[in-house]
């Protein structure tokens, strides 16, 4: 086993051990029970920006245990496929879309074969929070995201901010300890006990490996990829608790307090298949 391939196993044991935490969640924050009722999962910045999607063929890359998949389902597209690279989230998945009665389709790949794995092209390949910073390639993932698309198809991304990914926690203050921009042989190791849930159940799969792709890599790699963008947007919100007593300024939204200076914490962007 060579060291991606260490660095990608890792990874998929870490997300594995999520999912099964997850699926199972004593938190609230995945919102379980009002997807299994047909509502959504989604922030109100991805329902937002987003827009209409009634008749739309959406694939959704990196989907863990299919909440959000099926939410896109219930808010009116036509057909919704969500790819991960975990087959416990992915059990997880088909149950909560039989449990809802939502037809949704879940395929076991990594997203470098989101291509070869999927059927058909797509109107929309949504990727929404902690996704990219589990790829190694940024520029390979712009590829595959185009090959995914109708010519006029979009993405929607949204994830954690690079600026966010450098600061870490040093005496319950935020410092900047890593990189602007990580390389693939030399990503972040993290050791972690517990999930970003909040829940007390601990992780038996503690390590993964995280990479920081600055903004210019994420719009080039779209650009090259014969995309056209439509818009990049910076937020002051992320979807967890990345810092110790930040406060929740929206459901599932936090942000930095009034005295600390403020740093772009989430980032998203659309774009055209050209």
């Amino acid at each position: 086993m060579d060291e991606f391939e260490e660095f990608y196993e890792a990874n998929r044991q870490n997300w594995n051990n999520r999912a099964e935490l997850h699926s199972s969640d004593e938190t609230g924050r995945y919102r379980i029970a009002r997807v299994l009722a047909g509502g959504s999962s989604l922030h109100e910045i991805e329902a937002r920006e987003i827009g209409d999607i009634a008749g739309k063929d959406i694939a959704h890359l990196q989907c863990h245990i299919g909440l959000d998949t099926l939410s896109l389902k219930h808010l009116g597209a036509r057909s919704v496929t969500g790819l991960d690279f975990s087959a416990t989230a992915l059990k997880a998945a088909r149950s909560f879309a039989a449990q809802a009665g939502t037809e949704a389709r879940f395929v076991e790949a990594s997203v470098y074969d989101a291509r070869q794995a999927l059927e058909g092209d797509f109107d929309l390949v949504f990727v929404t929070w902690g996704t990219i910073i589990w790829i190694d390639d940024i520029f390979r993932w712009g590829r595959v995201v185009s090959s995914l698309l109708r010519p006029g198809g979009k993405v929607y991304l949204l994830d954690m901010h690079p600026q966010l990914g450098q600061f870490d926690i040093d005496e319950g203050w935020p410092k900047l300890r890593f990189p602007w921009k990580t390389r693939a042989a030399d990503p972040i190791v993290f050791d972690l006990d517990y999930t970003y849930t909040g829940d007390p159940r601990p992780l038996t799969h503690r390590r993964f490996y995280e990479l920081i792709h600055p903004l210019s890599d994420v719009i080039n790699a779209l650009v090259v990829a014969g995309m056209s963008v439509d818009f990049l947007n910076e937020h002051a919100v992320v979807a967890w608790e990345a810092f110790p007593g930040m406060e929740e300024v929206g459901e599932d939204l936090f942000a930095l307090l009034p005295e600390h200076p403020k740093i772009p914490l989430s980032f998203s962007v659309g774009a055209t298949k050209l």
